[in-house]
């Protein structure tokens, strides 16, 4: 299972037996030293995606309604004209400034721009009984960086990205709770084939959903030539899991 590492966590070495793979190693750690359990314990509230710390999803903000057009102020009167400049005259310059602004960030509307902000993807923290010696300020598990862990994370990111920007345009009210499982092979072009649903508990719609956020970006990337060799066929077989909280 892919893990994203967030670049804080990563480590140069690799732990010797890893349960996850990603772009960047990691090694499992706790704020407080505990267990040697080889993994950290975590307090989240959800036991399917392996994460270490909540990203919250900015809701979308209804649109706000159009200002009333103001009344049109009354033609201030024209000045004076300036004095004609004879040759030879010297004048002093006066540099103007205008007063110093405070820019303060506009809150995002919709995901998308919570997303360029935050450069993170929504997500909730598992919960995870252990405990290890490993000591960091912020938990962390254990992965294994491989040679296609970061075209894993670029595929993952994009199929993620669509799959929110697809619930903000519906504006969907998120009422259903449940998984969508897809499988499909990603084959070497990038281009994806033989895509079935091997388990949806959320209806049609949001398995519809589901379908869309991977066929839309696609096709992605082309494998680069030592991923291609190191796989030893033209596609891979990916499930994809879709969460619904």
């Amino acid at each position: 299972m892919f893990l994203d590492v967030d670049p804080d966590q990563a480590t140069p070495e690799p732990p010797k037996d890893a349960k996850y793979y990603s772009a960047k190693n990691s090694r499992a750690a706790n704020p407080e030293a505990d267990k040697d359990l080889n993994q950290p314990k975590l307090e989240g509230k959800q036991s399917d995606v392996p994460k270490t710390k909540d990203v919250p999803r900015t809701p979308v903000e209804k649109p706000q309604p159009v200002p009333e057009p103001q009344p049109p102020q009354k033609e201030e009167q024209a000045a004076p004209p300036k004095p004609v400049e004879q040759p030879g005259d010297m004048k002093l310059a006066m540099l103007e400034t205008a007063p110093e602004k405070k820019e303060t960030p506009e809150k995002p509307r919709t995901l998308k721009e919570a997303r360029a902000q935050s450069n993170l993807m929504p997500s909730m923290a598992m919960h995870q009984e252990g405990g290890t010696q490993r000591r960091a300020l912020v938990p962390s598990l254990d992965a294994k960086a491989t040679p296609f862990g970061e075209y894993d994370r670029k595929f993952i990111d994009a199929v993620t990205a669509r799959w929110y920007d697809l619930l903000d345009s519906q504006k969907f009210a998120m009422d259903r709770t449940g998984k969508v499982t897809l499988r499909f092979r990603l084959n070497y072009d990038g281009t994806i084939s033989d895509m079935a649903v091997i388990q949806n508990t959320v209806g049609d719609l949001l398995g519809y959903v589901c379908r869309n956020a991977v066929t839309d970006p696609a096709p992605f990337e082309a494998w680069p030539s030592d991923m291609r060799r190191m796989v030893g066929a033209n596609f891979r077989e990916i499930t994809f899991t879709f969460y619904y909280y």
